[in-house]
């Protein structure tokens, strides 16, 4: 998902909607080895989780049953979930006495929030609900510098040193929740056609991110780039909708990952009070940015700059043909 610089709507990084194929997965393989015929989750039947944990398992057993108690029982609100909890010792996390928490969904990628005042689009959340970054007003006053290795176009080394694909995520989650890093406040349109509210923390995301983009903007032929931002939209709301084991999803992933093929290089950046800024980036064999082109000084005849003359006249002609053709219009008017 991260190869493809996944953003939905311009701004959700994902965290929910990626884990949810990974437990619809799980739940399967359960059902397979444990011989059972149904599995159940816990979504309701207004949100995008019931789709995707469906459509997931569907996809993997086309022939199992799911049990869903928000659509089936008679739990109308949180109200009647934190009765029922209690009525059969059932313990929930952050409940604040009688009030129902945060709906709160954390995995190793993202922590998201949503329900009480945040069903207000105009109300700022409490500084208390983040529970991983710090705010920027408390970040400390000195940036922090990392070094993000990338190959074929995945993160595999922090300042030098190897990690698996667990151990970035953690380790940047830590430090960008440091640095006031990846809070975010989405509208967003869910799948089943309502908006919703919904606040997230993706330090780690947030970054990975900021680095990918930089090192293909090195390693990345133009067009090549440019086509991955035009199917990006796509393949998001593919993950957003609970459509990855789609064949759709499977087929764009094979040019998204043979996109990656020369993906590789080191990125540098600066962490500072809630921002991601660029420091450096670095390919020492793909690189396709040539100095001698792209330099403004004296470049010994790596380009002739008179070639552009054609070049341009040649991509204007179709605008200067409309420019004459509404000249005589104008002219018999």
């Amino acid at each position: 998902m991260f190869r493809a610089n996944t953003l939905y709507e311009g701004e959700y990084l994902l965290g929910t909607s990626i884990a949810r194929p990974l437990i619809a997965k799980r739940l399967v393989e359960i059902a397979r080895e444990t011989g059972a015929d149904a599995i159940a989750h816990g979504a309701t039947g207004k949100g995008n989780d019931q789709v995707r944990f469906e459509l997931g398992a569907y996809a993997l057993n086309p022939d199992i049953k799911v049990i869903a108690p928000w659509r089936e029982w008679d739990l109308t609100s949180r109200e009647t979930l934190m009765a029922y909890a209690e009525q059969h010792g059932i313990p929930v996390e952050m409940k604040q006495g009688k009030k129902s928490p945060y709906s709160m969904d954390a995995n190793s990628l993202h922590i998201s929030y949503e329900g009480g005042i945040l069903e207000d689009p105009w109300a700022e959340p409490e500084e208390g609900m983040w529970l991983w970054t710090v705010s920027p007003e408390r970040a400390p006053d000195e940036p922090s510098y990392i070094e993000i290795t990338f190959e074929k176009g995945d993160a595999v080394a922090i300042d030098g040193k190897s990690h698996s694909p667990g151990q970035i995520m953690e380790t940047l989650n830590r430090i960008g929740g440091e640095n006031g890093i990846g809070r975010s406040d989405i509208v967003e349109n869910r799948y089943v056609g309502m908006k919703s509210r919904g606040c997230y923390e993706t330090p780690a995301g947030t970054i990975l991110l900021k680095a990918h983009r930089a090192m293909e903007s090195l390693t990345l032929d133009r067009e090549v780039a440019h086509m991955k931002d035009e199917l990006m939209p796509r393949y998001a709301s593919m993950v957003y909708n609970g459509y990855w084991w789609s064949p759709e999803r499977r087929l764009l992933q094979q040019l998204i990952d043979a996109s990656q093929e020369h993906v590789n290089g080191k990125v540098r950046l600066k962490l500072y009070k809630g921002n991601v800024i660029l420091a450096g980036r670095q390919s020492d064999t793909d690189s396709l940015f040539d100095a001698r082109i792209a330099t403004f000084e004296e470049d010994e005849g790596a380009y002739d700059q008179k070639d552009a003359e054609g070049f341009i006249r040649l991509n204007a002609l179709r605008m200067r043909i409309d420019a004459r053709q509404k000249h005589r219009d104008r002219r018999k008017r």
